[in-house]
Formats: structure tokens, C-alpha cells, sequence
């Protein structure tokens, strides 16, 4: 019986479960739940990276590959000025805390999106968490980072061009696998494409997250605000995963294709 006790003490039996090897989360809801009891938006951003440390501990015990998680876009820089600054600190307040955790438990961070762009303090902190966990062979946490799909997609467009421009490349030689390379998931290899994306909170839209990536993943919608989000709703996201026909355009069986 393949059971596993998560850190919230809940034992799951995973037995007849089809575990996504790569899980995406847009994790939504942290303004309106700081809303709801009369707290800044500041408090729902700290219950989300409490809330961080939760799944990512859950996911990693129920064997999934890679953990992407949305943390902020590049049209969060959009928002109030005292909220991105305080959306740029919580990185160096998580990794703090958490990355003696990660190695514990063999979690493996990684970073998608222009860190570059980001305060150098900020920077310090995802580099030094990289660096830090970078023996870890289990789970792969990845932050989308100052990530944005539209503008990934014209990033992999230029880079690719600049190689036909200077004859490394011919237009004949593109394909998925060339463009895929110029991605900036480049760095996950085979478990680049998410098997299943989540989004809390209630909004039904994927807001410029892996739009070239997640393709065929599985979407999945909860109303469950993510500062709330336990490792039960992660179940039971999966569980609905578990169910589903993945054909990725084709027929699964003999009846199907003779129908």
C-alpha cells in the first residue's frame, strides 16, 4: 500500500493515484484573502509563502518531479510601489527560513523568468538558494520569477533569429525542440512541459503562465484562496487529474480508433 504522511500529518494511500511528474500552481487569492478578515495585502502575501512551504513539502512526498510555481509576473511590476517592494523582500525572508528545509528534504531549487531584472538583494537571495540546494536529486522547486509567457515567447523568437542571422542555424532546422531550447525552461529538460496547471481563487484564466509549454496540461480550478490551499486540495487537484484520458491529439485504445 503506498502511503505517505505529508507535513501536515495527513496520510494518503497513492496506490490507484497517476502522480503528475510536473505540477504548475498560478497561486491567486492573497489580496482578497487578507481582504476578507480586514488586513492589508501585505498579510496575504506572507500567509502565501507559508503556504509556499506547505505544498512545496506535500508535493515532494507524493513523488511529483517538478514544482513550478507563479510568484510574480512581469506585469506585477504594474501594482502599488509599496507592494512590489514588499513582494521583493519575501524571497530573502522564504529562502531564510526554508532552504534548510529544502535540503533536508533533497529539494532542488530552480529559477524561470529575468532574474536579472530584479533588486540585487532579491537576486542575492534566489542565487544563493540555487546554489545552496544545488545537490539536491530529488523534487525541483522552480519560481517563474519576473516571468512572463508572451514575452518568453518573443525572447526564444530573437534569440533563434540571431542564430539564422549569423548562419549557426538554418530556418529549415526549427522546430519544437529548437524553440523549446531557447525557453527559459530550457533548464528543466524533458519535465519542461507541466502535466498539470493549477489555479486557485477562482479565476478561470491562465494570465500569460507557459502559454507555449502547457499545451496539453491538465487545467484545474479551485476556489480555494491560496493562503487556504493544504495539501488535501493538491490531492484532490491530482485526484481529478488521475481521472482524466490524456490524448494529446491522438485516440487512446482500438475502440476509439475505430469508431
Amino acid at each position: 500500500m503506498a502511503l505517505f504522511k505529508t507535513k501536515e500529518n495527513t496520510v494518503y494511500d497513492t496506490t490507484q493515484l497517476k502522480i503528475p511528474e510536473h505540477i504548475a500552481i498560478i497561486m491567486d487569492g492573497n489580496g482578497r484573502w487578507a481582504k476578507k478578515r480586514l488586513m492589508p495585502r501585505a498579510a496575504g502575501h506572507k500567509a502565501g509563502m507559508n503556504t509556499v512551504k506547505r505544498i512545496a513539502s506535500a508535493a515532494s512526498d507524493m513523488g511529483v518531479k517538478v514544482l513550478t510555481l507563479y510568484v510574480f509576473s512581469t506585469e506585477n511590476w504594474s501594482r502599488p510601489n509599496d507592494e512590489v517592494n514588499f513582494l521583493m523582500q519575501l524571497p530573502i525572508a522564504f529562502f531564510n527560513d526554508f532552504v534548510p528545509d529544502l535540503i533536508k528534504n533533497n529539494i532542488r531549487v530552480s529559477v524561470t523568468g529575468n532574474v536579472d531584472a530584479l533588486p540585487v538583494a532579491t537576486q542575492d537571495a534566489v542565487n544563493r538558494a540555487i546554489e545552496e540546494t544545488a545537490s539536491g536529486t530529488g523534487m525541483v522547486l522552480n519560481f517563474a520569477m519576473n516571468y512572463g509567457g508572451q514575452v518568453e515567447i518573443v525572447g526564444a523568437t530573437k534569440k533563434i533569429a540571431e542564430e539564422v542571422a549569423k548562419g549557426h542555424l538554418s530556418p529549415d532546422d526549427i522546430n519544437s525542440e529548437v524553440f523549446s531550447a531557447a525557453l527559459q525552461t530550457a533548464h528543466l529538460g524533458d519535465l519542461a512541459t507541466p502535466d498539470l496547471m493549477i489555479r486557485t481563487s477562482g479565476e478561470l484564466r491562465l494570465s500569460n503562465f507557459l502559454p507555449y509549454q502547457a499545451a496539453y496540461a491538465e487545467l484545474y480550478f479551485t476556489d480555494v484562496l491560496w493562503p487556504d490551499y493544504s495539501s488535501d486540495d493538491l490531492m484532490a487537484a491530482i485526484q481529478s487529474y488521475t481521472k482524466r484520458d490524456r490524448r494529446f491529439g491522438g485516440l487512446n485504445d482500438e475502440s476509439e480508433k475505430q469508431a
